[in-house]
């Protein structure tokens, strides 16, 4: 056994490092760089769902009855399903309405009604404390185990003063109070509690994973043999079978599956991490897999480490419970069993931190401010600032919520199991489900429903399970149990209505959310919903189809900035309330706190802002008492949406236009880019331009001036002067018959003199023209032709004009003396293709595009860069679109380029304007694929 000081030590220790995790978030989010701002602190937060229950109750539950403790991990995973469409919704709902708690959120839905807030605020107070007794017994039981000899009982303290449970929740209670109460925040959001609750999460699960692995690899050798040895064994095979002889083993796991998945998302402290605590709903995105991912790993090693403890001790020889522990201390592995501990602890406090903080708010809100405000003292004409005032009482109730949890631990004793603790709290916040999903999703559900559903259900729940419960414990006579209230044996109420073979958790359910739907669908349609229940109904229901610009609010009357700047100063402070009226002045257009309209949406601002602080109906009621509120009918309802609906008409109408001018800008910008881009290009064109004119022309004149001036020039050398100037002359004609050519392709005026056309033929020609300039580089030409192909019609001159111009660049980029061109032609369906590859430096696929512009030249070498115009390959396009056909380019850098054209076999007497029309509708086929 370990000793209680060092237990003692490194529990209040850890508890130290959460609080610095939490004060070294709050600091990072002061500075603007915030830790929660991240998908996966979210995700993790989410396992707060995972408390002593899963790490101490699992195990037990597995090793009294198998595969039984699954559903309530398994419902989770299933309701991650439908959170991208439910919770997601009531994120969107409570971001837009201030709601801080669940209870607000019911309240909310159904006209801001308080006596709904306070009986949802009572039954989960009722229904929570068994929830933090469960998680005092499991540290305390965790303490007993490392500090006392093991298998030997606990020595319990004979008086509750000299109890260390006591002082365990007083101090868990100061802790929650540093976390949750230090100061008042109107968005009910704690960076530092969330990423405190997400550090705590990664504890628990290596915690409870190092224990898995050192009961399946150290103690058994692997998990396959240790599920062996307990095959083995006739009690622990039948561990291992579903159902267990049990006639309603489905509709147990079922109702166990169901109870699970309302109770991920209605327990206070999962809604305050997964509604209240979301700061970006897109983090659900992470969190629908990151979480059941989660369950998963948290739950791998239950099976192994029951069926190790029932191995290792025997059955019934050790409180199944405390197997996390007493494994790892039967081996001498103090060590081990003292993180165990830390990570159990760690799950125990996280919940009660969270949900300590998640009902002292529904109590400050919910309970005691609608009686505060009924005083003179602090109703709407007193005056002074009550935010001190409000953290007293918020307090004040985590220490009495945690007392309340410790007086349950202590009368209750040992008479339950730490499950069937968690399983009475999970049934009583399922009786939430009927009115807030319906109030999510049917517009008919009214208030007078939403009352007489919980009343209902609670009552069933209380009858045939809390009531049961505290009956088993010694706290009542036992006698109805077997009898039935007042000895009618139909109110048994385990068997209620002699509905029999149900364990006590699943009947409870069915019985109550029967009755809990019934009482809210029936009186909802018995009795239409008041203008203010429409309203809100509106509001929540339709939270996703209206823009935060367009959103009706439903209130008329009068009111003024005078009297709802104070107070909103006494219930969020002087300075924060000076803050808030500034930011809406400057969003309404207004310079100053006084021109700030006093109109509906001020009035709603404010209410929106006070419910933060003071929950939604003590908000109401408090902006209702210094404003001149108007009643409102059904007529006035429909009025204000219809105003609604046109003032988000003409907010689409405005966002149409500025999209229309945010298009008409974006094609002004593409055209005065392209407009730079031609201008660039002319540049381009007149300095290449005036480059090729000016190289030929002084060659010329440098020539001609030198024959004019030696009159005893040598005839050799005179002519091999002329012939110069032959060459340059050919030269400047080349360049103006290209640009002329361009024009008159361009502007659809060029001659064309269509004749039959034998492909193979001019190709043949064409490669010998070029022979001497191929032989003067050193280049090889190699022409892979038909023995024959059918004739073309076409313009000879143009198509050999095309075929020249490829060779020729084809010769330049190939390289001198290893050179290499291979000229091909392949009749196709429909026409001919005529392809020239050469094994040059290729083309970078970013640059292929280029190549067909005018005036454009390209290279894979950067070393090089060839003389000319770059009109030849646009031409060369034009012409071959002209005829219907089509001209590509194949290229990889260092594997040369194949440039290529198709040609149709068009009909003589077929117009050839619509061959223009075709290949530009066809475009250019590039790729970058290689030869």
């Amino acid at each position: 056994m370990l000793s209680a000081p060092l237990v003692i030590g490194v529990s209040f220790a850890y508890l130290l490092l959460l609080f610095a995790v939490a004060h070294w978030a709050d600091r990072r989010a002061a500075q603007g760089r915030s830790v929660i701002a991240s998908p996966w602190v979210y995700a993790l937060s989410l396992a707060v769902y995972c408390t002593a229950w899963t790490y101490f109750g699992s195990v037990g539950r597995a090793a009294t009855a198998g595969v039984w403790f699954l559903p309530i991990y398994l419902g989770p995973m299933l309701a991650m399903i439908l959170a991208w469409m439910v919770v997601r919704k009531m994120i969107r709902i409570a971001k837009t309405w201030r709601i801080t708690s669940i209870a607000d959120f019911i309240a909310s839905r159904y006209g801001k009604s308080p006596l709904l807030a306070g009986l949802v605020t009572l039954i989960t107070v009722v229904g929570i404390v068994p929830y933090i007794a469960l998680q005092l017994k499991a540290i305390s039981s965790g303490y007993a185990v490392l500090t006392s000899p093991l298998g030997q009982p606990a020595v319990q303290s004979a008086q509750w003063w000299t109890d260390s449970t006591l002082y365990l929740a007083i101090a868990l209670a100061g802790f929650t109070i540093v976390f949750g109460a230090r100061h008042l925040d109107s968005t009910e959001r704690h960076e530092g509690l969330v990423a405190a609750i997400a550090f705590e999460s990664v504890v628990k699960l290596v915690a409870f994973l190092a224990i898995g692995l050192f009961v399946s690899f150290g103690l058994f050798g692997n998990p396959a043999r240790l599920f062996d040895q307990a095959q083995s064994v006739d009690e622990l095979r039948r561990l291992l079978q579903f159902g267990q002889g049990q006639p309603f083993a489905y509709a147990q796991w079922l109702g166990h599956t169901l109870l699970a998945m309302l109770s991920v998302i209605f327990l206070p402290r999962q809604f305050q991490m997964m509604v209240v605590e979301n700061v970006d709903e897109r983090h659900l995105r992470r969190a629908v897999w990151a979480f059941p991912l989660y369950l998963l790993l948290i739950n791998l090693f239950v099976l192994p480490i029951a069926m190790g403890g029932l191995l290792h001790f025997g059955p019934g020889q050790m409180n199944p419970e405390t197997f996390v522990l007493s494994l790892p201390l039967s081996q001498g592995h103090h060590a081990l069993a003292l993180f165990a501990f830390v990570g159990g602890l760690s799950a125990a406090t996280g919940m009660v931190i969270v949900e300590a903080i998640a009902v002292s708010t529904m109590v400050c809100n919910d309970l005691v401010m609608p009686l505060l405000l009924r005083m003179r003292r602090f109703g709407a004409r007193a005056s002074g600032d009550l935010t001190t005032l409000l953290l007293t009482i918020r307090r004040l109730a985590i220490l009495g919520i945690l007392l309340l949890g410790y007086l349950y631990f202590h009368l209750a004793g040992e008479a339950y199991a730490l499950v069937s603790i968690g399983l009475i709290s999970f049934a009583a916040v399922a009786q939430f489900a009927p009115a807030l999903l319906g109030g999510m999703y049917w517009k008919g559900g009214t208030q007078g429903g939403a009352l007489t559903g919980l009343l209902l259900g609670f009552g069933f729940w209380a009858y045939t399970l809390m009531l049961p419960s505290l009956a088993k414990s010694g706290w009542l006579p036992g006698d109805f149990l077997a009898h039935g209230l007042w000895g009618l044996g139909w109110l048994q109420p385990e068997a209620f209505l002699g509905l029999v073979g149900l364990d006590n958790i699943t009947h409870s359910l069915f019985w109550s959310l029967l009755a809990n739907l019934v009482g809210y669908v029936g009186v909802s349609l018995w009795r239409p919903p008041s203008a203010r229940e429409t309203s809100q109904a509106l509001l929540f229901v339709d939270v996703f189809h209206r823009a935060s610009g367009s959103r009706p609010v439903f209130w008329q009357g009068k009111a003024q900035v005078s009297a709802l700047l104070p107070l909103a100063g006494r219930f969020l402070g002087v300075e924060t309330a000076q803050r808030l009226f500034n930011e809406y002045a400057q969003s309404v257009g207004v310079g100053h706190i006084d021109q700030i309209p006093a109109d509906a949406r001020l009035v709603h601002f404010v209410e929106t802002q006070l419910a933060g602080a003071i929950g939604s109906a003590s908000a109401r009621v408090m902006v209702a008492s210094v404003v001149e509120e108007e009643a409102l009918n059904l007529d006035d309802v429909m009025r204000i949406l219809d105003e609604a609906s046109q003032l988000r008409a003409y907010s689409h109408a405005l966002e149409d236009k500025s999209r229309s001018l945010e298009r008409a800008t974006n094609e002004l910008r593409e055209a005065n880019e392209k407009l730079k881009s031609l201008d660039r290009l002319k540049d381009d064109f007149m300095s290449s331009v005036t480059h090729e004119l000016r190289t030929p022309l002084t060659s010329i004149r440098a020539l001609s001036e030198l024959m004019r001036d030696d009159d005893h020039m040598d005839l050799p050398q005179r002519q091999q002067f002329l012939g110069i100037i032959v060459t340059e002359a050919e030269r400047l004609s080349r360049l103006v018959n290209q640009v002329l050519d361009m024009a008159k392709i361009e502007a659809g005026h060029a001659e064309w003199h269509n004749t039959e056309v034998d492909m193979r033929k001019l190709l043949e020609q064409a490669a010998g023209s070029m022979g001497e300039t191929y032989r003067e580089r050193g280049v090889a030409l190699e022409l892979r032709l038909p023995a024959s192909v059918a004739p073309l019609w076409a313009d000879r001159d143009r198509i050999t004009q095309v075929v020249l111009n490829l060779l020729s660049n084809a010769a330049k980029y190939a390289p001198r003396d290893i050179g290499r061109v291979v000229m091909s032609l392949r009749s196709v369906e429909g026409g001919v293709e005529v392809e020239v590859q050469d094994n040059g430096p290729g083309i970078a696929q970013d640059q292929q595009t280029m190549v067909f512009e005018k005036f454009r030249q390209v290279s894979g070498d950067e070393h090089y860069r060839p003389g000319g115009t770059g009109l030849g390959l646009p031409i060369s396009r034009q012409i071959v679109e002209h005829f219907g056909g089509r001209m590509w380019l194949h290229s990889s850098p260092g594997q040369g380029a194949r440039f290529g054209f198709f040609l149709p076999r068009a009909d003589p007497t077929r117009d050839n304007g619509s061959h223009g029309m075709a290949a530009h509708e066809a475009g250019i086929h590039l790729t970058g694929e290689q030869t």
